[in-house]
């Protein structure tokens, strides 16, 4: 497996959902396979710690337009 690169934020910002989720999840693999060098396995984590972030943003995203076109509770 191949070591990413630093990611830049233009890497970032034109991810989908689902590119980043996969990305994350082959991260989280190399990371528990436990063989990589500690450098590289920093640049692992910072990456995969910018993938949640891409992630949690699409989730936010999704559910605020999701409350959104819910109607008002009559409660």
């Amino acid at each position: 497996m191949s070591t990413p690169s630093r990611p830049t934020a233009a890497d970032l910002d034109g991810l989908s959902y689902e590119q980043a989720r996969d990305e994350l999840m082959r991260v989280v693999q190399q990371l528990e396979s436990g063989g990589a060098p500690l450098e590289e396995s920093l640049r692992l984590w910072e990456r995969g710690e910018q993938l949640a972030t891409v992630c949690q943003q699409w989730l936010d995203g999704a559910k605020a337009k999701i409350e959104a076109a819910r109607p008002p509770r009559q409660d």
